[in-house]
């Protein structure tokens, strides 16, 4: 359960509203009494502050909040009289990407490009300074008026070097499993290029309406990027230039060397779509994807044998990082 409330005061902060819950804590709509600015608190419930592990991978949140200036992220601000554990944020007026796609289904390809192209500016700026989010998704994304970005909630992020890793979440405290990169799906790491397979999801779902790796589980969904390929997109929406198509293939390579290098350099081909090549033979090859399991049931039953295999690498993986 929360352990604060709307109505009642945080330090020197007036609680005035849930806005949302993320994870393990609770974010909150609150006025600083000091000079009544509105700013965001990231509160944790109280069965997670005794968590040791949870207790690093929050204070870690803030640390990186703490140390990112950009337009494209969400600011941490620092608060060094605090009483208890929590995050103070900057106020954003805005909705979350999740909830324009819930309205929306889809966006006009305009639009997508915009937002995606701002949130590789993001990503660039938060990799050049040693940032990995690895929690990418239209939940961690808010859009204001004027549709400018801030991406938020750095709960799971990991600095380059940096040894510990706590795993993406898998259901109400591990997350979803749609945005998650092959490698990470086999348990590893993950760097920059991950961040970028998830805008590649991303951006697929904001054109088409639906996200490219689909099942009826969690381990379904994350076993079908390891074995196929993502219905076209230009299938499910003609309107579809075979360029921009072809970018968001890149994205979602899964041999990561074979993706975007960088967020400049994915943002780049989305700013100048009519300089990315196109074959003829490689665009048939695009067009012809298609989920082969359907159709090969030999196929089909290796793709679930893996699910065992997925769940015990998991489950060792999260037994050695807490």
């Amino acid at each position: 359960m929360d352990s604060v409330q709307p109505g009642q005061q945080l330090d020197h902060f007036e609680i005035e509203s849930v806005i949302a819950h993320s994870g393990m804590a609770t974010i909150f709509r609150g006025r600083d009494l000091r000079n009544g600015r509105e700013v965001a608190l990231k509160v944790p419930l109280m069965e997670a502050e005794s968590d040791v592990a949870f207790y690093e991978r929050f204070r870690r949140e803030e640390e990186i909040g703490l140390r990112l200036e950009h337009r494209g992220v969400a600011k941490v601000l620092r608060n060094d009289d605090s009483s208890r554990l929590y995050i103070v944020m900057e106020w954003v007026d805005g909705k979350l990407l999740r909830t324009l796609l819930n309205e929306q289904q889809k966006l006009s390809a305009d639009r997508a490009l915009r937002i995606t192209i701002q949130i590789c500016d993001a990503l660039e700026y938060i990799h050049s300074h040693g940032v990995i989010h690895r929690d990418l998704k239209p939940e961690n994304i808010i859009i204001d008026a004027d549709d400018h970005i801030k991406l938020i909630d750095f709960g799971i992020a990991g600095s380059a070097g940096s040894r510990r890793l706590t795993f993406g979440r898998f259901s109400n405290t591990m997350g979803t499993p749609d945005y998650i990169s092959p490698e990470q799906v086999k348990g590893r790491r993950g760097d920059a290029r991950s961040d970028l397979f998830a805008l590649g999801v991303m951006l697929y779902e904001m054109l088409t309406g639906r996200v490219p790796f689909e099942g009826s589980n969690p381990f379904a969904v994350m076993n079908d990027r390891l074995l196929n390929k993502p219905l076209p997109p230009r299938r499910i929406d003609p309107a579809i230039s075979p360029q921009f198509q072809r970018v968001i293939y890149r994205a979602l390579e899964r041999d990561p060397g074979r993706r975007y290098a960088t967020a400049r350099d994915f943002a780049y081909d989305l700013e100048h779509l009519d300089e990315v090549a196109i074959d003829d033979e490689r665009l048939d090859a695009e067009e012809g994807r298609h989920r082969r399991t359907a159709w090969h049931p030999a196929f089909s039953y290796g793709s679930l044998a893996l699910i065992p295999a997925l769940i015990f690498t998991l489950l060792i993986y999260i037994s050695r990082h807490p």
